[in-house]
């Protein structure tokens, strides 16, 4: 009965934020696929035919990108895609999904572990930590979770060569020490999520023992970060893992040597009404997800963020190539 209550409160606030944040992007319950895609080895399934199905992402490149090879996977499958890719900010995409705004979208298990069930401690093992999310997660909010990736899209921290030369930096622990010692020389910047996150920063001061507040940080757009530690702006700066800006910039990743980031895998979730009825979902996702490793989503980041395409153009092309649609 609690779950109902609490979907039904969630629906009812979360319809203006997804509207809003919707709108901002040309969308309003949804657009058109924005490209063609017919069958390849994913085919029509009979559950999935002319079925209206929402396809939602978060607003940075890799996401977006990775609502697109969804989308054209459900589409090679028969089902009607809606596009509501690029909802702004981790938590209204995460409402959005709970408030039936969108039907599927690609999640990462440390964020669904720390940032939407409140846990503390991530587990380090990728296997127990994709089944420790999914069945929490399952129990508590009826979201199903399946087909994790070898993606590990995690956070971290970079400085430019020159800077980490000077300041000898090379992992968290001595970045910590930086910290207490020199706030002013360890600048740090980064966007507003990651400063408020408990898998962000101030969860990471606590476990190398400094206080965020004594950090000399700077708020920045995501895609504005990698270049502003390039130039020296910024002695170092949040980074993703498999942003392909930090191997075109030659920036250095710190060590996190005490392994406080989780894993980060992703994962395709839903309802599991959504489950119940299309269970072709998890099938024609399976050899999609199966092959999404870090080194093949870090070039399609690099194709985005430094080559300037498309990320629908990105997507698709990558769903060629591995023959899951044809054109």
């Amino acid at each position: 009965m609690r779950k109902h209550i609490l979907r039904a409160a969630i629906t009812a606030v979360v319809a203006s934020v997804v509207v809003a944040a919707s709108g901002a992007c040309g969308l309003e319950s949804g657009g058109a696929l924005p490209l063609p895609v017919k069958p390849g080895s994913i085919t029509e399934q009979a559950d999935l035919k002319g079925a209206k199905i929402t396809v939602g992402s978060k607003d940075f490149t890799e996401q977006v990108t990775l609502g697109y090879i969804l989308e054209f996977a459900l589409a090679a499958a028969g089902a009607d895609v809606r596009d509501l890719t690029n909802i702004q900010g981790s938590n209204s995409a995460r409402d959005a999904l709970l408030g039936g705004q969108i039907d599927v979208t690609i999640e990462y298990t440390g964020t669904g572990w720390i940032n939407y069930l409140g846990n503390e401690k991530p587990i380090p093992d990728p296997a127990e930590q994709f089944a420790a999310v999914r069945d929490e997660d399952l129990e508590r909010n009826d979201v199903v979770w399946v087909n994790p990736a070898p993606l590990n899209n995690t956070y971290a921290l970079v400085v430019n060569r020159p800077n980490q030369a000077k300041l000898g930096v090379h992992n968290l622990s001595q970045y910590a020490e930086l910290v207490k010692r020199d706030p002013g020389a360890a600048t740090t910047c980064m966007e507003t999520e990651f400063r408020s996150r408990q898998d962000g920063f101030p969860g990471m001061a606590k476990a190398y023992g400094f206080s965020p507040g004594a950090a000399k940080t700077q708020i920045l757009q995501t895609g504005i970060i990698y270049q502003a530690t390039a130039n020296g702006n910024c002695a170092f700066g949040e980074a993703f893992t498999t942003d392909g800006r930090i191997k075109a910039l030659d920036l250095a990743v710190l060590d996190d040597d005490r392994r406080f980031f989780p894993n980060y895998n992703a994962a395709v979730t839903m309802l599991s009404s959504t489950a119940k009825d299309h269970p072709s979902i998890a099938k024609v996702t399976k050899p999609v997800m199966d092959v999404l490793t870090s080194e093949e989503m870090t070039e399609l980041n690099r194709q985005v963020d430094v080559d300037g395409r498309e990320p629908a153009d990105v997507a698709r092309d990558w769903m060629v190539k591995k023959g899951f649609v044809t054109v």
